[in-house]
């Protein structure tokens, strides 16, 4: 097995391609950063659920998604290759919006929205909408 490079960008691609085939949930390796991003991601309501499965370094995330939601379209910004950091003032809405920015600041992991309320930056992890 070859290590991934980019675990997040790993984690967002078997979501999306689950959704693509219609299953109810699918399994990915868990990290700290994964877990929270899922997490946030419950928060908003975009995910029905996510549960750690296993222990050690056999730990899993089960994610569930909703059925009455259509597809999310979650993209990639900042990647290995390229970080993307942005000010709280560079911050714009994502679709006007209905879409929303996740960010890795000072204060952790938070939407594009959290973030301009408390005039903090950090890197674009992915938009999702």
């Amino acid at each position: 097995m070859t290590p991934l490079t980019d675990p997040i960008g790993d984690l967002l691609t078997r979501m999306r391609n689950a959704q693509r085939v219609r299953k109810t949930d699918c399994l990915a390796p868990w990290s700290r950063v994964k877990e929270q991003l899922l997490e946030l991601m419950k928060k908003e309501e975009l995910i029905k659920d996510v549960e750690v499965v296993g222990e050690g370094i056999h730990k899993k995330l089960l994610v569930s998604f909703l059925d009455e939601k259509p597809s999310l379209e979650m993209k990639r910004i900042s990647k290995p290759g390229r970080r993307v950091y942005q000010g709280h003032k560079d911050l714009k809405p994502v679709l006007q919006g209905f879409g929303l920015a996740i960010l890795t600041t000072s204060q952790g992991l938070m939407t594009d929205k959290e973030a301009r309320e408390k005039n903090i930056g950090g890197e674009v992890l992915c938009t999702i909408s």
